[in-house]
């Protein structure tokens, strides 16, 4: 049984739908156990994240970056950074804007450079933008394109669960690739 914990902060509902999509993807791979937790919930106790072998991380796009209450999350994790006790996890990433860019490549970055500071291994996303293959551009999968993690846009006033079909299906695809990829890692070990 592996162990995936998918980590996130959600002002507004956007982020959290996204990654309760990610999570049934991931729990569609057997044998893994698959925890959906709240970023401020870990800041008192980043410890917890020793009990994972792989995490998802997701957070809102603000101002070019991850939220605030994400960023003092990453911050509390200093002492399992000195003495690199999540070395060698499974890592990916996902984020979620107003805007189709939304600077949401930056977020990912952001995340992406703190999980190697970590030393995981980073797992992006090998989704094909379907709308090359002729599928109408809101029910494509990675209709965003993003390969370096997960991006989804939801309109700021919009509820919480109105996303394109397409990202829906993306957050699930990339759920359930993350969890396989983390079942292909044990069986290299």
């Amino acid at each position: 049984m592996k162990k995936l914990a998918v980590i996130y902060h959600s002002a507004h509902g956007h982020t959290e739908h996204i990654a309760r999509q990610i999570c049934e993807g991931a729990q569609a791979t057997a044998n893994t156990e698959v925890h959906l937790l709240k970023a401020e919930d870990l800041t008192q106790a980043p410890e917890h994240l020793l009990q994972f072998d792989g995490y998802i991380f997701g957070s809102p796009t603000y101002f070019g970056g991850v939220s605030g209450p994400f960023k003092c999350f990453m911050d509390a994790t200093g002492p399992l950074w000195r003495a690199q006790r999540l070395k060698g996890r499974l890592a990916a990433a996902f984020t979620v804007s107003s805007l189709p860019a939304g600077d949401k490549q930056s977020t990912l970055l952001s995340l992406f450079v703190f999980c190697m500071q970590h030393g995981m291994l980073w797992v992006g996303n090998p989704i094909l933008p379907e709308q090359h293959a002729g599928v109408p551009y809101d029910e494509a999968a990675n209709r965003l394109g993003s390969w370096s993690g997960l991006m989804a846009q939801s309109s700021h006033s919009a509820p919480a669960d109105a996303f394109a079909p397409g990202d829906i299906r993306t957050a699930r695809l990339f759920g359930r690739n993350v969890s396989e990829a983390l079942h292909r890692l044990a069986c290299a070990a």
